[in-house]
């Protein structure tokens, strides 16, 4: 056995003691500048940090661990969901950089750009259209004003439904795929294709199970012999499943968006002259019909108002708005009537889901809001000309919900 020489047992004893005390000098510091910083309840840190604006919101996730972990708890998200106004989300092409100059920032993530993990989706990724590329925004209401908000994040696909902060995009990486992310924390998932239809012949709708704890994805499709089916994705699996459709004849047209309401997906099925709406229970994916009031036109809409199903239908000389507060036996009721300053080319967009005031846009792209408590209807001032159809706003929440979460 050959026994190390005694010189170099010497040197490593002294560098293991001179290592040794660099350890305790360091962690001497640490706890001598921690012993300067005052201790903070953690209620404390998250009752300052709910009250964060978006952004500097996002920014704190990354301070520290401790922050993280805040941001990040259960509590904090279903807090800060509560707490969280109404916006309008949607896309805009890059030529609005002038509109948005936001746009061109240097640190926008693109969306797509996350799946680029295998050589074949980085060569579908460089032979997308440069010009279709657009961003995705958000518009605010406050004190009688609009502005526009911006995410940092670049998309190829456009939107197709929302749900609790987040949003549900065409995966132009993938033919039929589909992308779910929440534009605020930038986390996000892929869904695989489901039955690959027309644009113009089928409908997207979003939806949460509060029952089962899912979210749910909900594809109608027209199919060859011209009936609507029916299928559904549920996040965290790996296939859609095929449901029954509504009875055939009810769809004339899959070009509105469903409402998502008193636990279920509400389409209108008709471009004018509905007599009644179509709506899917989340919970037991089960179609039904509901007859509405009067005949709903174009200009007419369904928007969630609390906890119930509005509808808003123009008359000749006022606007009147109903309620449906379920789907067991409950009727429509109405609850408004707005006699002046409701145009007849206003479509209903979204109600706040704090101050609870209806936003209409107008034919020529203004903005309304009707204050329920005032029953006064006033235009937004200093808006932005968005250049986007009503039909290309999406009511949205900005929030830290995570589907993974639930």
């Amino acid at each position: 056995m050959i026994e190390e020489p005694s010189c170099k047992r010497t040197a490593s004893m002294s560098r293991s003691a001179k290592e040794s005390e660099l350890f305790r000098t360091v962690e001497e510091k640490r706890k001598q500048q921690e012993s300067l910083i005052p201790y903070v309840h953690e209620d404390c840190v998250s009752n300052i940090l709910i009250r964060l604006p978006l952004d500097s919101l996002h920014k704190s996730m990354f301070v520290c661990k401790h922050w993280f972990n805040v941001i990040c708890s259960p509590i904090f998200v279903e807090t800060h969901l509560r707490r969280s106004e109404s916006v309008l989300i949607f896309t805009t092409q890059t030529h609005y950089n002038e509109v948005f100059p936001h746009s061109g920032k240097s640190n926008t993530l693109s969306i797509e750009s996350k799946f680029m993990q295998s050589d074949e989706s980085l060569s579908l990724f460089h032979n997308l259209d440069p010009t279709s590329k657009t961003f995705i925004h958000f518009l605010e209401f406050k004190d009688g004003l609009s502005n526009v908000g911006e995410y940092s994040l670049s998309c190829f696909g456009r939107i197709r439904a929302t749900c609790s902060g987040l949003i549900l995009l065409d995966n132009k990486l993938k033919k039929g795929g589909l992308i779910i992310t929440n534009p605020v924390t930038r986390k996000l998932t892929s869904i695989p294709p489901g039955t690959l239809n027309s644009p113009h012949d089928e409908s997207y709708g979003f939806a949460y199970d509060d029952v089962l704890g899912q979210y749910k994805v909900v594809h109608l499709f027209r199919d060859e012999l011209m009936y609507i089916s029916c299928e559904i994705f549920i996040i965290g699996t790996k296939k859609w499943r095929a449901v029954d459709g509504p009875s055939f004849g009810l769809f004339g047209w899959l070009g509105f968006r469903p409402v998502e309401a008193i636990g279920a997906l509400h389409w209108i099925p008709q471009v004018n002259h509905s007599d009644c709406i179509v709506s899917l229970e989340i919970e037991t994916e089960k179609f039904q019909t509901i007859p509405l009031p009067n005949s709903c036109n174009m200009y007419d809409g369904i928007v969630e108002i609390g906890s119930s199903l509005s509808f808003v239908t123009h008359q000749e000389t006022h606007t009147d708005i109903w309620i449906l507060k379920g789907l067991s036996g409950e009727v429509w009721i109405k609850q408004h009537s707005i006699n002046i300053g409701c145009r007849m080319d206003m479509i209903p967009l979204l109600s706040f889901r704090i101050r609870g005031d209806l936003v209409f846009r107008s034919k020529d792209g203004l903005f309304y809001i009707y204050d329920f408590e005032l029953r006064s209807i006033t235009k937004v001032k200093n808006q932005n000309r968005l250049g986007v159809s009503s039909g290309c706003l999406f009511p949205h929440v900005n929030s830290m919900v995570s589907w993974s979460s639930n």
